[in-house]
């Protein structure tokens, strides 16, 4: 068999630092111990998920097509392109007291989180400056903790870091016009949204489950009339499916909603969130929190989306 050409290749940075973030254990995402169990179970956001796309990855049948990368954790600045001052002072205060702080219903920061989370905001800014230097024509960040449900000033649902959002600024500050980001998670892209919701020049598109908000760390509906503010007016366009919608329902929305408003867009740089909770073999409530890039040279990235 032939090695694969430079072109079928999927660039992959990944740090082993990130397992450190340890959620816990206890009843689903709370953490609690009712005292009558025999056995807790893992917090639904734990390392053995991403251990385990690193093996498919190493050992599956695309292994050939990975080139694999080490990332590095994000810098303080790096972090204040998209988050503000007092949010990241009020991180680096809790995890300097030791962390086992619960920032916010189900986010848990332990020893370990916060350098864990430098890490994957690190290795995704990496993978998108790898792109933006020319190397690769497909780039894939695996990091955890999640990010796209990050906001500018708080945490949410077991994010810490916007690692999409630093990644799309990132594109922005090196010359990118547009860009897309295109959020395939079963649940609405927040954050991401949140942080452009004022900007014509990023276009967040989310399909999601109809879910609407779940509390004070998400006050967003993800329903379809968010659409955007001043200049951002029209640019988050969120597309609720209901449960079931399966594939025929993704496909439809691709072609009827997705594609239309991506190529009226046209980005010149791509950002997918590839939370995989909306497979039909995972839970509703497990988040995979992966960031692939495209290149601006890739005008036709849509055909690319499935990978």
């Amino acid at each position: 068999m032939s090695a694969p050409s430079t072109s079928c290749r999927i660039d992959v940075f990944w740090h082993d630092g990130m397992l450190n973030h340890d959620t816990g254990k206890g009843v689903f995402d709370t953490g609690m111990n009712p005292g009558f169990l025999e056995v807790l179970e893992k917090h639904p956001e734990n390392s053995d998920r991403i251990r385990n796309i690193v093996s498919i990855l190493s050992k599956g049948p695309i292994s050939s097509y990975i080139s694999w990368h080490s990332g590095s954790p994000a810098t303080i600045h790096q972090l204040l392109s998209f988050h503000s001052q007092e949010y990241v002072d009020m991180l680096i205060e809790a995890d300097k007291n030791g962390g086992k702080k619960e920032i916010c219903c189900g986010t848990f920061l332990n020893p370990g989180s916060f350098n864990a989370a430098l890490l994957a905001a690190g290795t995704t800014l990496s993978a998108m400056k790898y792109i933006l230097d020319g190397y690769g024509e497909l780039v894939y960040a695996l990091v955890r903790p999640p990010g796209h449900h990050a906001q500018p000033t708080q945490a949410d649902g077991y994010c810490f870091f916007n690692n999409a959002g630093l990644a799309v600024q990132l594109a922005l500050d090196s010359g990118c016009k547009k860009v897309l980001v295109l959020d395939i998670d079963v649940h609405y892209g927040n954050g991401t949204a949140e942080g452009f919701y004022r900007s014509d020049k990023v276009l967040t598109v989310s399909l999601h489950m109809n879910h609407g908000s779940w509390g004070p760390s998400h006050p967003q509906n993800g329903t379809v009339d968010e659409l955007g503010e001043g200049e951002g007016f029209g640019y988050n366009l969120n597309v609720p499916l209901p449960n079931g919608s399966g594939d025929k329902g993704y496909g439809y929305a691709m072609r009827e909603v997705v594609i239309p408003a991506v190529e009226k867009f046209e980005p010149d740089m791509m950002v997918l969130v590839i939370g995989q909770d909306s497979s039909a073999f995972l839970k509703l409530n497990v988040v995979y929190p992966e960031v692939a890039c495209y290149p601006p040279a890739n005008r036709n990235c849509l055909k690319r989306v499935n990978i």
